[in-house]
């Protein structure tokens, strides 16, 4: 208990005894380097961002391609189980209009 009434009486002598500052707290600034440290922050921020967008874009790019072949290969499967001929290709012994058997 009596710690606690000598704690009052012990800070205020500390607090008064401590010395003035030797700087103007209103004036004090991080100087060149300072700026240089965050100058390089906002760099590899800036950076950082341009590797982000790329990255998200290539991925973008690659998800609608796989669809695209996706989508294509169903079109195919679906077109040569509907008919065995499929367009443009020739069963053997079947001719193409105006196309005239040796006569």
């Amino acid at each position: 208990m009596t710690a606690f009434l000598l704690a009052g009486p012990v800070a205020s002598f500390i607090l008064a005894n401590t010395p003035p500052p030797e700087f103007n707290p209103d004036t004090v600034t991080p100087g060149p380097a300072g700026f240089v440290a965050i100058f390089f922050i906002a760099a590899m921020v800036v950076l950082l961002g341009f590797d982000l967008n790329r990255r998200i874009r290539r991925n973008t790019y690659r998800a609608q391609i796989k669809e695209r072949l996706a989508a294509e290969i169903a079109a195919n499967a679906a077109g040569d189980a509907d008919d065995p001929a499929s367009p443009g290709q020739q069963t053997p012994g079947q001719q193409t209009p105006g196309q005239q058997t040796g006569q």
